[in-house]
């Protein structure tokens, strides 16, 4: 939002929401009818492809937000070092809105424009004609409305809701109040409506225009140069008619030059071209991969998970994850990247991070959750995480956690095989188990007296048991197998507070993994704490009034503001929420500990719990019956 937004800043369907898609409905339904119902010869072609152009340009930049910010993730070529948080992804979620203004404008001129409608395919003049008015007028004209757009008084009302982004992202371009896009519409339906007018143009020149624009606005806001400097050795000109990345960029840091659309010859001429131009591309073009300190290996969960990621749609990543109905309609791209998951067995750069000194990323194993259960599969994941490993040593990076990859000991014994296998390994291996124990302990409420636990259990599962009972609280079990395990490992450890139980209502606080059937979970009693151990989340049941529950996070904790780049939710814990077996990686850095932190090993659990509040990490607020 602009500092003192001025009229026509929202645009006219904000009230719709996510149905403001449902405005097209009677022209695309005009046009099915008239598929139905007309000869093949009377169609007007046009008015059949304004749609597939309105689904193409919502592609075509898509396509650019993953690249640019995989590319930015990994380093290479970045232009601004900064990250983006929460607010720039919410101001820029409704990106489409441009789009679907564009559509509704081109039905409406395919129906009443003289010449708007049966435009024919292709037509050697008219491309030359869009070509040269977009070199003439358009960008000359764009020129000058831009310079008055930075003039106090429109700024302020306008064109200060574009600047609010320092950092850009591809969609960043489109990011302006309603009146804004009304002109510009205007200032670039010049050169379309200049050759369908006088009967030149065609579906190709319109299409190809309005696809370059939008290459040309999502490279501009890309964040990344990949323009070569070889391209402006062959042909020197070429400076003047085609801008890059970071001349663009320029404009967004130092607010008063670089104000061209595509063309800098304008900031030649009138000289506002900014002196470090050329400095800033050489730079940009040099910059090598970043090299992390410590990186988090996960792995994706669900099929549609892929979308979550920040790689993948910003509004989704920006929110906990759920399953949306909407998402099935593009199984078909889901599918596909199933399948080319099968092929790249490879991990990919998701996320970076700043914390203080230290560099951050996350890297993704191309796998999902199910495929972990999988024995055939075993080797498979193993040998992907292995390469990881060896990766993020050959990077220099100090300390890898291995998040979702720590599957259990029948995977990789909470990755001990690597550490064995490779026992000169530089890089530390940090599972995550002594944070999560900690939070867990800390998670459970003052003044418990008796806890249940029942779930698979895990490393994390034994190491609370046995802490409960030096606290002497009571953890009761309800199936045998899972006493006589926590039995042998605990033996006199216990001192007697390890019990077997066949009641499921003696305990009001319940720690969870994830074995736990729906039906042992609807026989809790109301009010019970539902505390997930596992990484997985607990499925919410008891949500119903007169037997309500409460279920907290899986072990995760607050992270500080001076953790940067933080634009996306991690799985489904809330925004600027981190999982412990995330953190712990990060702690491990930042005290300097040595040694490794997997297989059955666990570190000092009240010395990883003080490291964590020292760096400014808070535990999350544990549901009570109060708080509801």
């Amino acid at each position: 939002m602009a500092s003192k937004p001025g009229i026509l800043t929202d645009w006219p369907w904000k009230p719709l929401g996510s149905f403001k898609y449902i405005i097209l409905a009677p022209w695309i339904t005009g046009s099915i009818y008239s598929v139905i119902v007309k000869d093949a010869k009377q169609w007007d072609v046009f008015n059949l492809a304004i749609l597939p152009l309105m689904l193409w340009r919502i592609l075509h930049s898509q396509l650019w937000i993953s690249l640019s910010r995989y590319r930015t993730a990994k380093g290479t070529n970045r232009i601004v070092d900064k990250g983006i948080e929460f607010d720039q992804v919410d101001r820029e979620r409704n990106w489409d809105d441009q789009i679907l203004f564009n559509a509704i404008l081109f039905y409406l001129g395919n129906k009443y424009f003289p010449g708007g409608s049966h435009i024919p395919i292709w037509r050697t003049d008219g491309v030359i004609i869009t070509m040269l008015l977009h070199v003439g007028p358009v960008e000359f004209l764009y020129y000058w409305f831009h310079r008055a757009l930075h003039h106090h008084y429109l700024y302020s009302r306008y064109h200060s809701h574009h600047h609010s982004s320092i950092v850009t992202e591809p969609i960043t371009s489109v990011t302006h109040p309603f009146a804004e896009h009304i002109v510009y519409f205007a200032l670039f339906s010049l050169p379309v409506s200049t050759v369908v007018f006088f009967g030149t143009g065609s579906i190709i020149a319109i299409a190809g225009y309005i696809t370059y624009i939008d290459l040309m606005n999502n490279m501009g806001h890309c964040n990344f140069e990949l323009i070569p400097n070889w391209v402006f050795s062959i042909f020197p000109p070429l400076k003047y008619i085609m801008y890059t990345p970071s001349f663009h960029s320029l404009h967004h840091t130092q607010f008063r030059t670089n104000y061209s659309l595509f063309m800098p010859i304008y900031d030649y001429i009138y000289g506002t071209m900014d002196k470090s131009s050329d400095t800033l591309y050489e730079i940009s073009l040099q910059r090598k991969e970043e090299t992390p300190n410590v990186v988090h290996l996960m792995h994706l969960t669900t099929p549609e998970s892929i979308y979550h990621l920040r790689v993948g749609f910003p509004y989704l990543a920006s929110k906990p994850y759920s399953s949306a109905w909407y998402l099935w309609l593009l199984w078909p791209v889901t599918l596909w990247f199933m399948m080319l998951t099968r092929i790249y067995r490879r991990t990919f750069v998701v996320e970076r991070n700043r914390f203080h000194q230290l560099r951050l990323q996350t890297w993704a194993i191309p796998n999902f959750r199910e495929q972990y259960h999988l024995k055939w599969q075993k080797e498979s994941i193993n040998n992907m995480i292995e390469e990881a490993v060896l990766e993020a040593e050959e990077k220099g990076a100090s300390v890898l956690s291995l998040g979702l990859m720590n599957q259990g000991k029948e995977l990789n014994r909470y990755g001990e095989v690597y550490v064995k296998k490779h026992p000169q390994l530089k890089v530390k291996l940090v599972d995550g188990s002594s944070l999560a124990v900690a939070v867990l302990l800390n998670s459970i409420p003052k003044g418990t007296t008796q806890v249940l636990l029942r779930g698979n259990l895990t490393k994390v599962a034994f190491a609370v048991a046995f802490s409960l009972c030096q606290k002497g609280i009571q953890v009761t079990v309800l199936r045998e197998d899972e006493y006589e395990k926590l039995d042998k490992s605990l033996g006199t450890k216990s001192g007697g507070k390890l019990v077997i139980s066949k009641s499921y209502s003696s305990c009001k606080v319940w720690l969870v993994g994830d074995d736990l059937t729906e039906k042992e979970q609807r026989k809790a009693n109301k009010g019970t704490l539902f505390i997930p151990f596992s990484q997985f989340p607990l499925k919410n049941l008891r949500k119903d009034l007169f037997q309500h529950c409460f279920y907290h996070t899986t072990p995760a904790m607050q992270t500080p503001k001076a953790l940067e780049n933080v634009d996306s939710c991690e799985n489904w814990l809330p925004r600027r929420v981190m999982s412990v077996w995330r953190i712990a990686g990060i702690l491990h850095a930042l005290e300097g500990w040595e040694e490794h932190e997997c297989g059955y090993t666990i570190s000092n659990i009240d010395k990883v719990w003080e490291a964590c509040l020292k760096h400014g990490f808070q535990p999350l607020t544990v549901p009570t019956q109060s708080k509801s």
